[in-house]
């Protein structure tokens, strides 16, 4: 006996996963920066939101134990506009971690 097909899966009738577009969705370039100044919640808010507003940006997870803020992006990142946005931030870009 088979089961009906989901049409809401992401699996293909014959059985395979993950190779529909939709599941590439969280793919993109990784980059981890080490940024000095942060001290708690609201320093990362600061830095992930300027951080965030770059182009091609997906997600920014600022760490303020530990200094390290984690880009994904589409596509690789300009490491002056990084800079910059660090710095309207209020805070200082040390170098790529």
């Amino acid at each position: 006996m088979t089961s009906p097909t989901n049409p809401g899966s992401c699996c293909t009738p014959g059985g395979s996963c993950g190779t529909s577009p939709a599941a590439d969705v969280q793919a993109g370039i990784t980059t981890v920066y080490k940024v000095t100044g942060m001290t708690c919640g609201h320093c990362e808010g600061s830095v992930s939101q300027e951080v965030s507003a770059l182009a091609g940006v997906t997600s920014v997870k600022a760490v303020a134990a530990t200094g390290l803020v984690t880009v994904t992006s589409t596509g690789p990142l300009d490491d002056e506009a990084v800079r910059a946005a660090v710095d309207e931030a209020g805070y200082e870009l040390a170098g790529r971690a």
